[in-house]
């Protein structure tokens, strides 16, 4: 396909294209309408002030202090005082606690790897145990640590645990 020149084209069917240039309004219309604006304003003020009325000037340019009437300030319900004196008895329920906790942090097949994450436990400050079990799978080495009295002692360790990056450590009830 061959390359069309689109610069060098010149417009077809297209008539002179020199704009005339554009009209200034007549400098007299401009001062007309001025004067217009300026008589509007100027009537507006005398119709204003030819047809005031009187009394309300009067009121307006000197105007008389009323007399104040004192409010009575609101007195506060009865029930208010009855709610500020009056005690609750409440009988509040102490939760059971579901026992002893211990955190399993990790369970492995060799002695050697429960006590590499037991030394990486020791750095953070915590005293940890390894537990040696057997099963239908064979001997593992589980690292422990606890009792801890409450859930919530438990889970501050485990973040403790978070921050030096061990992580997957579970909260079980003590058996």
């Amino acid at each position: 396909m061959a390359q069309h020149d689109y610069i060098n084209k010149k417009p077809k069917n297209r008539k002179n294209t020199k704009q005339e240039p554009a009209k200034k309004p007549f400098p007299f219309l401009l001062i007309i309408i001025a004067l217009l604006l300026v008589g509007g304003f100027a009537y507006g003020l005398w119709f204003v002030k030819n047809n005031a009325d009187p009394e309300l000037v009067e009121k307006q340019a000197n105007p008389t202090p009323e007399k104040q009437v004192e409010i009575a300030k609101p007195r506060p319900p009865k029930f208010i005082k009855e709610i500020k004196e009056h005690e609750i008895q409440v009988e509040v329920k102490e939760l059971e606690q579901k026992g002893p906790y211990v955190m399993q942090c990790g369970s492995f097949r060799t002695h050697q790897q429960a006590e590499t994450l037991k030394a990486k436990i020791a750095f953070a400050g915590l005293i940890s145990e390894i537990k040696k079990t057997t099963g239908s799978n064979g001997i593992w080495y589980k690292v422990r640590l606890g009792p801890y009295e409450t859930k919530r002692h438990a889970e501050s360790d485990k973040n403790k645990l978070k921050r030096i990056n061990i992580v997957g450590c579970g909260i079980w009830g003590w058996t």
